[in-house]
């Protein structure tokens, strides 16, 4: 599918090097590109990039589109035939790849019931199969983020909870966007009820949380409870497609309303933050009242099990943050405006790999209810890399700059580096671990990010044993890094891998030899 936005001055749906080049030509798509919807009709209407609508029909055919989710193609494409913008072969050929894929389906091969997708319907969607399925997804995606030592709770030690929030009791909420009709909705509220007695105040009456007068009930709820979950965060009405976020702060009240229950609550204080992007909770995070944060993102249909499941410890946490978390501070110095990566003069960057500055959370945080203790089994401290020296010959002097060698400059094949990391779980529960390597380039290179994340592996691991987890580095791919010029890289020198709060150092050396033919 190509999108909404220009590359390099092109829309990516006229754009022949993205879709033939890089998709068809590189990638070996055997199969049809479509347009997101609606983007070829953006490409004409408000990105002006044609004079007539005929243009941008023909320009998007010709560069390799397919089919156009939308009305466009339809409208535009014979006038386009018509004034010879476009020909009826260039039009056989998208059709040629949107039908070979139905034939691949046997939707031409007679009667669609007799077919082997062909007596596939809803009955076939809500198996028992596909239920436990989003509910395994769901029990994955939660991250414990913050754990004063309050969870997991105790079904003997907690026997009434008191559920708040106005993501408390939510359902198609917890779908988010872009999603089919759901089976059936377990909601945060119903999955902890099945576990102890609840107490359910919802404290605002929406995500928006535009007053307090419903506080004074969420107090005494969490005020007569053994515990207090808070299920706050946003939805739809907040973040979108077609809504974006002005800041990184809970909704309206909503922080006021979580420091006032947890005062007030006898037992623990747990926030649970449905959300799809970061909120800045440092006051929870720093507050000794506020136990616990998980946080679910948007966790899907059976959400409210998979929470209550973490909650109880009936599963082990082990998400990681795929992003990280901003404060709120940094909203004004980002301008939506500028997408680039790397920090420049009053700009901070974007991602872990740039961003320097402090955060709530980091990309990668995610805690467990055990403790997991890695080691190196296997990990080589030094790779020589062979240089083409024919390159020099033809006085191609740009192979080896800075200190770097240009990746198609080098036989990939051969750098390959195997690095063993032992994982062992040296507490008391059962519990999965999310393995995550990141490379550092010589200190040398000033062009290069941070670090970047190279590999990642989910291990599960019984308590009191050890898993073996096996990688294998290639430096063309995981210690290269894109240049100033955008030609991609690898520096020579000490590369550093760390593996949690381990660090390993590896030297590349270039090799002058050559490489043999």
């Amino acid at each position: 599918m190509c999108s909404y936005n220009q590359v390099n001055g092109k829309p990516t749906c006229a754009d022949p090097d993205l879709l033939k080049g890089t998709i068809r030509g590189q990638w070996h798509l055997n199969g049809y590109i479509v347009s997101d919807c609606d983007s070829v009709g953006v490409m004409y209407d408000t990105q002006h990039f044609t004079v007539t609508p005929e243009e941008s029909a023909a320009a998007t055919i010709k560069a390799g589109l397919d089919l156009d989710c939308g009305p466009f193609l339809a409208i535009y494409t014979d006038l386009a035939i018509r004034r010879g913008l476009l020909t009826v072969t260039d039009v056989d050929m998208a059709l040629a790849n949107t039908i070979t894929v139905q034939m691949r389906l046997g939707m031409f091969d007679g009667e669609p019931s007799a077919q082997p997708y062909g007596h596939l319907g809803p009955r076939h969607v809500c198996t028992p199969n596909h239920k436990q399925l989003a509910l395994e997804a769901a029990r994955q995606g939660i991250v414990l983020l913050k754990n004063s030592g309050s969870l997991p709770l105790s079904t003997s030690r907690h026997r009434t909870v008191a559920v708040i929030g106005p993501n408390s009791d939510v359902t198609e909420t917890m779908i988010g966007n872009y999603a089919g009709v759901a089976c059936d909705y377990t909601s945060p509220l119903k999955g902890i009820s099945r576990y102890v007695r609840t107490v359910h105040q919802a404290g605002c009456s929406n995500v928006a949380c535009k007053a307090n007068n419903l506080f004074g009930f969420a107090e005494v709820a969490a005020r007569h409870a053994d515990a207090t979950v808070l299920i706050m965060g946003l939805d739809q009405s907040i973040e979108a497609e077609f809504k974006d976020r002005t800041g990184l702060l809970l909704p309206g009240y909503q922080q006021e309303l979580v420091t006032r229950v947890a005062q007030a609550s006898k037992g623990p204080t747990i926030l649970v933050l449905m959300s799809g992007g970061p909120i800045d909770v440092s006051f929870a995070k720093y507050d000794r009242r506020v136990s616990a944060i998980l946080w679910a993102g948007y966790p899907g249909q059976a959400g409210g099990t998979a929470i209550a499941d973490v909650l109880f410890g009936t599963t082990n946490p082990g998400g990681k943050l795929p992003m990280t978390w901003y404060p709120q501070s940094y909203v004004a110095k980002v301008p939506m405006t500028n997408m680039g990566m790397r920090p420049s003069r009053g700009y901070p960057g974007r991602t872990y790999r740039f961003y320097k500055g402090p955060v709530v959370f980091p990309f990668g945080q995610g805690l467990s209810y055990t403790n997991f203790k890695q080691s190196l089994a296997l990990a080589p401290t030094d790779l020589s890399v062979l240089i083409n020296t024919n390159l020099f010959a033809t006085k191609n002097y740009s192979t080896l700059s800075s200190n770097a060698i240009r990746v198609k400059h080098t036989n990939c094949d051969s750098l390959s580096l195997p690095l063993h990391i032992d994982v062992e779980n040296i507490g008391n529960m059962d519990g999965a671990h999310t393995l995550l390597l990141f490379s550092e380039p010589p200190a040398s290179v000033k062009w290069s990010p941070n670090k970047q994340l190279i590999s990642f592996h989910r291990v599960h691991v019984v308590a009191g044993s050890k898993q073996r987890v096996k990688i294998d580095v290639h430096a063309c791919k995981h210690l290269s890094v894109v240049d100033e010029f955008g030609i991609r890289r690898i520096p020579m020198g000490q590369h550093s891998l760390y593996i949690g709060d381990l660090k390993h150092s590896i030297s590349l050396q270039a090799n002058l030899e050559g490489i043999k033919n």
